[in-house]
């Protein structure tokens, strides 16, 4: 059995992620299962999150990382809506991932969005601080090997999703 794609969109939050995620499965031409850092948080109970965030969420952020590697193996494709930080409590984060989908078809791409834009996002939703992007971009690991970057300031999340199906998926 060939393995599914398994495709990491890497950003910080409000950068179009999600947007992006929603316009690939809109599409006819491709099927993705998708896992989000948001949906794995969701897992952990609020008093744990409260006690102590980054412990809880680094051990679920793994899990996701398996979950999509298996979804892979039974060949499908995969789409990882979430973001790359090294903290303490994951680090290496970036090398972790790299071990757990070592043998699988894994892209990574870049979602860029200039901080200002994302700020202005982060209020709009009100779901998000407003400086929440900026310390994500501090915390962003360095030295990813993106296959390609998509720019949401640019581009619809469409045009987002329909350079992604060209260079990935064709």
């Amino acid at each position: 059995m060939n393995k599914g794609r398994i495709i990491f969109l890497n950003g910080v939050t409000s950068s179009g992620k999600t947007s992006i995620v929603e316009a690939l499965q809109n599409r006819d031409d491709c099927y993705f299962y998708v896992v989000a850092n948001d949906l794995f948080e969701q897992m952990i109970g609020d008093k744990f999150l409260q006690e102590d965030y980054w412990q809880h969420l680094s051990r679920v952020i793994l899990l996701m990382y398996h979950t999509a590697k298996l979804f892979s193996d039974m060949g499908h494709d995969v789409l990882i809506d979430g973001i790359l930080v090294e903290r303490t409590e994951i680090a290496p984060h970036y090398q972790q991932m790299m071990d757990i989908l070592a043998n699988s078809p894994l892209h990574i791409v870049e979602v860029a969005c200039p901080l200002d834009i994302c700020r202005a996002r982060n209020i709009a939703r009100s779901d998000r601080y407003e400086n929440q992007s900026a310390e994500q971009a501090e915390l962003m690991a360095k030295d990813i090997h993106y296959v390609m970057t998509v720019h949401t300031d640019q581009n619809t999340p469409e045009e987002c999703a329909e350079a992604i199906v060209r260079t990935i998926m064709k």
